[in-house]
């Protein structure tokens, strides 16, 4: 027991091997997604050291850091070697990277292209697990004036209500929107009911003289665009 105890503690490992010791010495690039996570993770078991139970954690998400961010202090407390404090300072550590990510899109305020609108609707809905519908108010110059989030709804669906929208959009003197809502699932086809809606906001959008630019479809790590595609 004593050896197998000796062989998983990371103070036992060569130093450059160590996660800590290795972005000291090697910067953060050199690390694995395993090495970072073990890094906040501090500690490890009688049984499994830090990296193991960051690789656990990864396992959990089928390595993918995006879905790993959708985990909740439930899911992460199952994973055995994983308590409240842990789970905590791993969701707190995703959440600041997405916080980032949502800060360095806005400083580019001005819409050009779909995926102009896309990184900034991803880096707010890209990874949560139920469905939302936001929507970017612009000006005159396809510049951002805000977003706002129209409705949270569930896995397969939310309620968009046209009335919110448009007066959100009047009240703040916007000459345009831009229409975006997640699928969970990262199907990001648009169903017979996101074509509905999109086609009911677009044409009341011109009665009103706010024009509907897009309407996005977030996925994972990809989106549709009505516009692009030639359906709005």
């Amino acid at each position: 027991m004593e050896a197998y105890t000796d062989r998983t503690t990371i103070r036992n490992w060569a130093e450059d091997d160590r996660p800590r010791e290795k972005l000291a010495l090697k910067g953060r690039h050199s690390l694995s997604d395993a090495e970072l996570l073990a890094i906040l993770i501090g500690s490890g078991t009688r049984q499994e050291s830090a990296l193991d139970l960051a690789k656990n954690i990864l396992k959990l998400a089928s390595g993918n850091l995006v879905e790993l961010s959708k985990q909740s202090m439930t899911d992460l407390i199952k994973v055995k070697g994983i308590g409240q404090a842990k789970a905590v300072t791993i969701i707190a550590a995703l959440e600041l990277g997405r916080r980032r990510n949502e800060s360095e899109v806005l400083i580019r305020d001005k819409i050009k292209t779909s995926r102009d609108a896309y990184e900034i609707f991803r880096s707010t809905i890209g990874d949560r697990p139920y469905e939302e519908f936001w929507i970017i108010l612009l000006n005159r110059a396809n510049k951002v004036l805000k977003k706002c989030n129209i409705s949270e709804g569930g896995i397969s669906g939310t309620v968009v209500d046209p009335k919110k929208i448009f007066k959100i959009s009047l009240d703040n003197h916007a000459s345009s929107i831009i229409l975006g809502h997640n699928h969970p699932s990262g199907v990001v086809t648009p169903s017979e009911a996101d074509c509905r809606i999109t086609k009911k906001l677009h044409e009341a959008g011109a009665m009103l003289e706010v024009a509907v630019l897009d309407h996005l479809i977030i996925g994972d790590d990809s989106y549709y665009s009505f516009a692009d595609e030639g359906a709005l």
